[in-house]
């Protein structure tokens, strides 16, 4: 008689966050503080290679290391979901050879940290729009998401070719397709309701909003989900940072009084 594996035995292992290379651990916070969905807005890549003398995409390059530094500090402090700004829809304006290397630099992220984040359990999700995307970047994204689908430790969201202006003016011609078709009673629409439209449905809302390198605004990134998100803008170009940057910007999210309306 074969006997059935038990359900711990069945659970994937997962391998725990690196340690930060100075040894500095995660502030110690009431787990009630810790915001679940971060925003990261990384700014600052072109300036930080502009003061070393180095091409604007050296600075992409090294805020690689930034962002996968702070998915193990986010780990470590207990937020459960990262959304990264990683191409807006307006970055497509810039120069058709950064545009290129971008794309480039995308796919090789994806495939480069995809099993290392997998290890760690984070899902990986695309957020963005279809249209002008690279096919062999769009492959990309929609394997790493296959590959992390079931993980369960952190989410992050890669929003490659997003912008607030655009999920929102797709969602109203989905509405409008649907109304059309019988579908959907525009009088009966609500908040609720709207959000299936959105690109990714199952995203929560933003709680803190970080950017990096002093800028103090919202780029047009997740306008819908960071209603009521706490911005924290600190002076530190993104390939500076690092998980502690995260923490910090946690700790002053902590020290605020969410209020969402009421007195």
């Amino acid at each position: 008689m074969v006997k059935k594996k038990s359900k711990v035995s069945q659970r994937k292992k997962v391998t725990p966050p690196t340690p930060h290379r100075s040894g500095v651990t995660p502030p110690k916070l009431d787990p009630k503080q810790i915001p679940n969905h971060v925003a990261l807005v990384m700014d600052g890549n072109g300036r930080w290679a502009k003061q070393k003398g180095l091409p604007r995409t050296a600075g992409h390059e090294a805020g690689e290391a930034t962002l996968l530094d702070i998915v193990h500090g986010a780990i470590e402090i207990g937020v459960k979901e990262l959304s990264a700004y990683a191409f807006s829809t307006e970055n497509w304006k810039r120069s058709p050879d950064e545009v290129r290397f971008l794309m480039e630099f995308n796919r090789q992220v994806l495939r480069k940290r995809r099993d290392e984040m997998n290890a760690m359990g984070v899902k990986i999700r695309w957020v963005g729009r279809e249209k002008r995307l690279w096919t062999g970047v769009l492959k990309d994204l929609k394997e790493a998401q296959e590959l992390t689908k079931n993980n369960k430790v952190l989410t992050l969201n890669m929003c490659v070719n997003y912008g607030g202006r655009a999920e929102m003016l797709d969602a109203a011609v989905a509405i409008a397709k649907d109304a059309l078709r019988k579908k959907v009673k525009p009088d009966s629409l609500s908040e609720k309701s709207l959000k299936k439209y959105l690109y990714s449905p199952q995203m929560s809302d933003v709680d803190l909003f970080l950017r990096s390198s002093g800028e103090q605004r919202t780029s047009n990134f997740l306008m819908w989900q960071s209603a009521y998100a706490e911005m924290v803008f600190l002076d530190v170009l993104w390939p500076d940072a690092d998980r502690r940057t995260l923490w910090k910007a946690i700790e002053i999210y902590a020290e605020r009084e969410r209020r969402f309306g009421k007195a």
